[in-house]
């Protein structure tokens, strides 16, 4: 689905007219954002680049997916890339480079926390948030190696096939 097409879907329940009112825009504006953008290729389409394609482009540019995960926390959820599978390497390979990319996030989780905690022992709303960075990492790794492991992207040989050897 197309950006202006999510937007216009979006704008049903609330209406055009609410939206623009919170979001301090004419109404035309949001309309505009509900059509398709005129591009070099079609410059008779009427719409213009909504917030949505913006959002998009600011993490195309920055590829900082701090921009996403934020977006994706203000909706109650976070954010997880899917897992792809590289063929270049074997699936032991690949368990073992998954395997300690989680230890390694976890014991940067845990460095967080130590470090918030060495000079008093609080944690002020700094600390917590390079905290839930962390945690957010963490997180993310761990969800991709379980969705790895149920789209079977590791599959190993049998027991029976290995002690064949």
């Amino acid at each position: 689905m197309k950006s202006h097409e999510i937007l216009r879907e979006a704008m049903d329940e609330p209406g055009v007219k609410a939206v623009a009112a919170a979001l301090k825009v004419s109404p035309a504006l949001v309309y505009k954002w509900c059509e398709p953008a005129a591009t070099d290729s079609d410059p008779d389409q009427s719409g213009t680049r909504n917030p949505l394609d913006r959002v998009r482009d600011i993490y195309a540019m920055t590829k900082d997916i701090r921009v996403i995960r934020w977006l994706c926390n203000e909706a109650d959820g976070f954010f997880v890339s899917n897992p792809v599978p590289d063929i270049r390497r074997t699936v032991d390979e690949q368990i073992y480079d998954e395997t300690r990319r989680m230890f390694r996030s976890f014991s940067a989780l845990l460095d967080e926390i130590t470090s918030s905690t060495n000079d008093d022992p609080y944690i002020d709303t700094e600390e917590a948030d390079l905290i839930r960075d962390k945690w957010e990492d963490l997180k993310a790794i761990l969800e991709r190696f379980v969705i790895s492991c149920e789209k079977g992207h590791f599959h190993l040989k049998s027991r029976a096939m290995l002690h064949k050897k």
